[in-house]
């Protein structure tokens, strides 16, 4: 049987789906039957040392406190016994040198002609993720303290408060809010990958945007790349350019978006959708650094740190099998979550001021605010669409309004801004501010008064989105 099932672990393809974690394979005795270097680079135990032995007793015999760990209540072993998978993120294994390392790991079932033979144990060291979170976690506690000290004074010292952060965009006072800018400073300063979550509408882009901004790489390039947008055929084209007649179309070389961005910072949005095929190209290039053009034998090297963002649940996604569990663990080192807009909604009035400030910009408008009633109004609405759907409701009222304070002209519930009954999807409330925007436009798309100007958008762009969203004239 052991032999069997070091023939089925030591399959190719599945190494290789576990590039850069460590690996350990084992047989239904509990003992080792295959280990990758990975591995024994991490805990310093060898092939030699463990092969054929029961492995829980080098690497994991242990608590960190030093309590001893029975074989019996080994979640590794447990999967052997029951065949379920497990995700475990609070323990430590032990080094051959007698020191041991927080890990997070995978212990999963392994199946030959429909009976469990095994299990495979996929781990990684996070030692130095427990340090950032502490170190975090003190400096949360410090801003929580200031946070409370200044509880009880006025709107004056809100908005110096907020005076740092007034050119970028990211503007509020809540303690939700300030605990993501808090995260934004810390780990602007160093090289670190981070991935960036939230909903739609939200403003991950504009919190990747300023984690560039406040970084030592500020004066280099910020490339972004929209990952949904490119059919799987082009996005490595985009990602690593191409060479002159790699494939039909491409009549010049090219360089690509990781060539664009050496030096500087790459943005990833919506990483959720790139296919399999792309993550697992993209994972050599975070690995190594270093990718070819498409058509061609040149390696190039860059250098550049990587911003991700997604509004999906990754891990979900790789539990169902549709997102690589090692690209996964490469880009989630410093996860940045952004609040959605209800959870914040003390910080609307700030918001609306900031928002005001660029649509004067933007549309020539002399506007003072928004009305006390109206921010009630705004208040007391859920804001599916989130800083995205505030926005396109306070550009609506400033194109329509004739006064220098906006007030609603239209609810905030049931049919509000033209959309579908009951319907809370983001597509319909850029359909409805679309739809409205041509129509005070008279339905001309370009030139100085068209709806594209008004948007802020190309020409090209809002043809592209009423195709989309299937807005044509009555």
């Amino acid at each position: 049987m052991s032999n069997v099932v070091k023939r089925f672990l030591n399959d190719p393809e599945l190494l290789l789906n576990s590039v850069g974690e460590g690996i350990y394979g084992f047989d239904l005795s509990g003992n080792a039957v295959f280990v990758n270097p990975a591995a024994e680079r991490m805990t310093g135990w060898t092939e030699d040392d463990l092969l054929g032995k029961k492995i829980h007793q080098y690497h994991h015999h242990s608590h960190a406190d030093g309590s001893p760990y029975p074989a019996d209540e080994c979640q590794i072993y447990c999967t052997m016994f029951d065949g379920k998978h497990r995700h475990i993120t609070d323990e430590v294994f032990w080094r051959k040198d007698g020191s041991c390392f927080a890990v997070e790991y995978t212990s999963t079932p392994v199946y030959k002609d429909g009976a469990l033979i095994g299990a495979v144990a996929i781990f990684r060291d996070v030692s130095q993720q427990h340090d950032t979170e502490r170190a975090l976690r003190d400096a949360l506690a410090q801003v929580q303290c200031l946070s409370e000290q200044l509880k009880d004074e006025n709107s004056y010292l809100l908005s110096e408060l907020n005076a740092d952060w007034q050119d970028s965009g990211l503007v509020g006072h809540s303690h939700i809010f300030q605990t993501m800018l808090e995260q934004i400073k810390l780990v602007s300063a160093t090289d670190s990958t981070v991935l960036i979550l939230g909903e739609n509408g939200t403003g991950k882009e504009l919190v990747a945007r300023n984690l560039h901004r406040l970084s030592n790489r500020q004066a280099m390039p910020f490339v972004k790349v929209n990952c949904a947008a490119f059919t799987p055929s082009l996005l490595e084209s985009e990602l690593f350019g191409h060479e002159k007649g790699a494939f039909t179309g491409a009549n010049e070389k090219r360089k690509g978006r990781f060539e664009l961005a050496d030096k500087g910072t790459l943005f990833l949005d919506e990483i959720g959708e790139l296919p399999l095929e792309a993550q697992s190209k993209l994972l050599r290039v975070l690995q190594e650094r270093e990718f070819e053009r498409v058509g061609g034998s040149q390696t190039l090297h860059v250098d550049l740190r990587v911003i991700a963002a997604t509004n999906r649940d990754l891990w979900a996604m790789v539990e169902t099998g549709a997102f690589r569990m090692d690209l996964y663990y490469r880009l989630n080192v410093f996860p940045i979550k952004v609040p959605a807009l209800r959870e914040r909604k003390e910080d609307i009035p700030v918001l609306c001021a900031n928002l005001i400030s660029q649509l004067n910009k933007r549309l020539g408008k002399q506007l003072k605010g928004v009305s006390k009633d109206t921010i009630k109004k705004l208040q007391a609405y859920d804001w599916p669409g989130n800083i995205r759907e505030l926005q396109n409701i306070l550009e609506r009222e400033a194109i329509l309004s004739t006064h220098r304070l906006l007030n609603l002209s239209q609810p905030l519930s049931g049919d509000n801004h033209g959309r579908k009954k009951g319907s809370y999807l983001l597509l319909d409330v850029e359909r409805a501010h679309i739809e409205m925007v041509l129509q005070v436009s008279h339905w001309r798309v370009a030139g100085e008064n068209g709806a594209a100007m008004k948007l802020g958008m190309p020409e090209s762009t809002l043809r592209s989105k009423m195709k989309k969203l299937g807005i044509v004239r009555s």
